[in-house]
């Protein structure tokens, strides 16, 4: 059964605010990031359980089906090759290119995507350090921590971002973090939770709690 780009939207949606949990997802919550009316979105969710993508019951929220969560996997699958590549090999910036990704993501050639996967050799991450799902449906575990819960005195290596908005990405290109930044966490203020962070050995700087807890990484 063919999907439509509005289609695919709302799984995507769906999943992206259902990873963690096994809750069900709240009309609203769809509504705001949709920026779309409760009501058009409850006529989403009503053709979506039509077709079995979502269980769906007014008042109570929707989920993903098996089925539409295969998709929507598929949709984040094609969304983060499509980043690597416009990184890796088009040269863009890690911050440019979520748009364009968004675009890309629903072409529907199943043989173009698994040469893209070859030809950029298997990625496992994007260039936000998200995990990229496999072509059978599986999304990677990649346990990091968030920068904001490292005690002072320890080592970490940047991995990836909670939040791959534009003006975040630019943030951080402007404190000269990136994937791969080695932090040494000096200090943890009690007041505030800023923390006195090393970067790549520079003089140390503060981040504030906002920035930190949108960091991912890896104890070093």
């Amino acid at each position: 059964m063919s999907t439509s780009f509005a289609e695919e939207n709302y799984l995507k949606i769906i999943y992206r605010l259902s990873e963690g949990h096994d809750d069900d997802i709240s009309t609203n919550a769809v509504a705001e990031l949709t920026q779309t009316k409760a009501a058009s979105v409850t006529d989403m969710l009503r053709k979506l359980a039509e077709k079995g993508w979502v269980h769906y019951q007014k008042y109570q929220g929707v989920r993903l089906s098996p089925e539409g969560e295969k998709i929507a996997l598929g949709i984040v699958r094609k969304h983060r090759l499509w980043e690597v590549f416009l990184v890796e090999k088009m040269g863009f910036n890690w911050d440019e290119v979520h748009e364009i990704a968004e675009q890309l993501e629903h072409i529907e050639s199943d043989s173009l995507i698994e040469k893209l996967d070859a030809f950029l050799e298997y990625p496992k991450t994007d260039p936000h350090g998200d995990p990229i799902p496999t072509k059978n449906g599986v999304m990677p575990e990649l346990g990091y921590l968030h920068l904001s819960d490292i005690k002072a005195g320890k080592r970490c290596v940047l991995m990836g971002v909670a939040k791959d908005s534009a003006v975040f990405l630019q943030l951080l290109n402007k404190m000269q973090l990136s994937l791969g930044s080695a932090l040494h966490v000096q200090e943890v203020n009690a007041f505030d939770r800023s923390i006195s962070v090393s970067i790549d050995n520079a003089p140390a700087a503060f981040i504030s709690h906002e920035v930190a807890k949108n960091i991912l990484v890896k104890l070093a």
